[in-house]
């Protein structure tokens, strides 16, 4: 039930705001921070740049909100909204703008240009899009010096973004969106990393060109940790009268997992208790329910998603048998609800199997009949506190925030949330077609093999 005296939002820049301390978060988080010279595994490592007013202006959309939304039977909720930079809506602008950043140092640094080559299933790509153009807006480096390929699937053709790196011929040239024309969403990894791995030696040597292929979780984690220091400053665990669980839409849970980085951090300074970190509840979708499976096989339950039989009476799939943990209901059992989240068997899944273990939480899967039947109630309940849901959800592009709360609603409404708790929503992603100009045209180079990306690459 809506809460209509809950607080105003408190706001917050997730890097600018902890600049000083990234150095430390960098130094717990990563094991060896230098720079990796080989170019096929080049990295250019954790270095920043300077915070001048250049980098200040250029890290300004790196907002966060604190925004408490009201109650739900007893549980006191939390969003904490990490879609406000304009040029994404989503949470992969942190870790963009901090990547895009190491980048630019190596390249005052060295001299070198630096050409970042990353997989995407399409919010990603759209985040590091967003950084470079934002740099060189900023006057950060040169078109020349700094560049991004971004190789998407099908599937994530319909949240890939119009920009200047798109609509300008130079900067189209320099920095390509390649489109995978395969069936398999998650090739696009391999078929990446295959490109680097075969040519990006060449492009070091005749170019003076460094390729960083940047699909490794010490990128995101440490941009992410910076969640963990905001809750600290505005309403720190150990203060609350009452224990929280954070609830995340997840694919490989690195969000997540920088949350809990960052929290680790505080604790092993002393700036907060081990005794009041949150718990985690895990939402995914039917498509990839993969962590959530590797969360109750740990617990010693079935590695599988129960059976959907046809219910003749409805036209809906329904779930054979009372599993709380899966959806009651399903228009398809082998829908995509989003494609943002589409990695199988991801090697978090250890990690974060550990972190609840010890922690406390939980998972959950979601349908899109249990998003659909849910969303009229969100969009009134979260009203003002996320504007970027439109009336007709048909016109929705990025569900992870839906997710998130139906999988929190669900969760409590099934008894899967342990009494007591707040609970803070990460809202990770929410745009419409209003939201965005769509990239077509010649701003998309179709790709099915690694000839087609080198010839796409000049």
């Amino acid at each position: 039930m809506r809460n209509p005296t809950v607080s105003p939002p408190t706001s917050g820049n997730l890097l600018a705001d902890f600049y000083d301390r990234l150095p430390e978060v960098i130094a717990h988080c990563v094991p060896d921070p230098s720079p990796v010279a080989d170019p096929v595994v080049f990295s250019p490592g954790f270095a920043l740049p300077e915070l001048d007013d250049a980098v200040r202006s250029y890290l300004a959309v790196a907002t966060a909100q604190w925004q408490p939304v009201g109650e739900y039977r007893g549980h006191r909720i939390t969003l904490l909204d990490l879609t406000g930079n304009p040029g994404t809506h989503t949470t992969k602008t942190y870790a963009s703008l901090l990547i895009v950043a190491r980048a630019v140092e190596h390249i005052r640094r060295t001299g070198r240009s630096v050409m970042i080559v990353s997989p995407t299933s399409a919010n990603k790509g759209v985040a590091l899009r967003d950084a470079v153009l934002r740099a060189l807006d900023a006057g950060l480096a040169e078109p020349e010096q700094l560049r991004i390929v971004t190789l998407a699937p099908q599937t994530g053709r319909h949240k890939l973004r119009a920009t200047r790196l798109s609509t300008d011929p130079a900067l189209r040239a320099l920095n390509p969106q390649l489109l995978y024309t395969g069936k398999e969403p998650e090739a696009v990894k391999s078929l990446a990393r295959d490109y680097v791995r075969e040519h990006a030696a060449t492009l070091h040597r005749t170019r003076g060109l460094d390729v960083w292929f940047s699909l490794e979780l010490s990128n995101y984690m440490v941009a992410d940790a910076g969640r963990a220091l905001f809750e600290q400053r505005v309403d720190p665990t150990d203060a609350a009268d009452r224990p929280r669980v954070h609830a995340h839409a997840v694919s490989s849970a690195f969000g997540l997992l920088g949350y809990h980085a960052g929290r680790s951090l505080l604790e092993s300074t002393g700036v907060a208790s081990a005794a009041t970190r949150p718990a985690s509840l895990l939402v995914q979708h039917l498509a990839t329910p993969d962590m959530v499976l590797s969360l109750r096989a740990a617990a010693g339950s079935a590695p599988s998603l129960p059976p959907y039989p046809l219910d003749p009476a409805t036209g809906l799939f329904r779930q054979a048998g009372a599993d709380p943990h899966f959806p009651a209901v399903t228009y398809d059992p082998d829908e995509v609800l989003d494609a943002t989240f589409y990695t199988h068997r991801p090697v978090t899944s250890g990690a974060m199997n550990e972190i609840i273990t010890r922690f406390g939480g939980d998972g959950i899967v979601v349908s899109l009949a249990e998003c659909v039947a849910r969303y009229p109630y969100l969009r009134t309940w979260l009203g003002a506190a996320l504007p970027l849901l439109p009336a007709d959800f048909r016109t929705l592009r990025e569900w992870s925030t839906v997710m998130a709360f139906t999988g929190v609603t669900n969760a409590i409404d099934r008894g899967l949330a342990e009494p007591g708790r707040d609970v803070v929503v990460h809202g990770t992603g929410c745009y419409a077609d209003g939201n965005l100009e769509p990239l077509c045209g010649d701003g998309l180079v179709e790709v099915a093999d690694v000839a087609d990306i080198t010839a796409a690459v000049r």
